[in-house]
């Protein structure tokens, strides 16, 4: 069994939205809760997943406090805080130590695709939100569009003592994850990829202890995790075959609306709405991932039945 401090399952929670558009605060609740039921390790709030880029910030605080309050501390969460700007960031990261968070999560600071900051400049942004006093996620994400080589993830986990968990889901994450892990040694308390887990197994082989994936189904991929770090490499592999064709449709045909979609179908949430100008998802590619879903018993597409 690998020790490392952070490890399985810690999914991403959607952002629900009413037919309106507004904030669905009450889904909010409910999707914590039903996210709690999938056994989860974890929850991640505000990212990427959580379509971070179309909330206002006023929406981004009240969402932050009512999740850290309805946990409860039944489970941790990771607040991300990701922003161009270094102040803000900082200040993103505090507001999430003092509300209770077990961790903050952060991308390279990028706005558009030529104003990006330098590798130097994204060093020292992760040394500020660090000297905040809580553990610090990494996002490797190709949608910064800076390129973080594993030397210097690795300066960062040797370098600056808050900075120890690191999510790599960029284009070969698992060699990627090894040059890392070889660099960094125990300084790395998480390991973790992405992508909704789409190389989670080769990422395991290489090192990898968890997976932030959507909120979908999780529950299988940990049983994945789990069985792989005690030792149980065949049954990993053949559970992690069994969910892969789903894992594959969500990244390639619905991206962060599958979830919704599961949840509004199993009776978490009312709505699968997604702010403009994201589009709905398509009814055909809608029917084919509840329809595949409907065979592994999915905790989303049930839950609220």
């Amino acid at each position: 069994m690998n020790n490392r401090s952070y490890s399985g399952a810690w999914p991403v929670a959607p952002t629900p939205f009413s037919e309106n558009g507004a904030v669905d605060f009450e889904g909010m609740r409910r999707i914590l809760d039903c996210m709690i039921d999938q056994a989860v390790d974890g929850i991640c709030i505000l990212a990427n997943y959580s379509e971070q880029f179309l909330l206002t910030d006023e929406e981004r605080a009240e969402l932050t406090r009512l999740c850290m309050e309805h946990a409860a501390g039944r489970i941790p969460i990771i607040v991300t805080v990701s922003h161009f700007a270094t102040r803000i960031a900082v200040e993103r990261t505090r507001y999430a130590m003092e509300l209770g968070a077990a961790a903050v999560m952060a991308m390279a600071p990028y706005h558009g695709a030529l104003l990006k900051g330098t590798r130097e400049q994204t060093y020292e942004q992760f040394a500020r939100i660090g000297e905040v006093g809580i553990p610090v996620m990494v996002q490797d994400a190709p949608l910064s569009g800076v390129d973080l080589p594993a030397p210097l993830l690795a300066k960062m986990a040797r370098e600056l003592d808050n900075v120890r968990l690191f999510k790599i889901e960029c284009a070969g994450a698992a060699s990627k994850l090894r040059i890392l892990l070889e660099l960094g040694g125990n300084r790395i308390e998480g390991p973790f990829d992405g992508e909704e887990g789409i190389t989670l197994l080769a990422d395991l082989d290489a090192g990898a202890t968890g997976c932030m994936s959507s909120a979908l189904i999780p529950e299988l991929i940990r049983g994945v995790i789990v069985n792989y770090l005690a030792g149980r490499r065949d049954e990993a592999e053949s559970e992690y075959n069994a969910i892969l064709p789903i894992i594959n449709f969500e990244n390639r045909q619905c991206g962060f609306r599958a979830a919704k979609a599961a949840m509004q179908a199993g009776g978490v949430i009312k709505s699968d709405f997604c702010r403009h100008p994201i589009p709905p998802l398509p009814a055909e590619t809608k029917k084919r991932l509840l329809g595949m879903l409907s065979q592994v018993d999915a905790v989303a597409l049930n839950w609220g039945k």
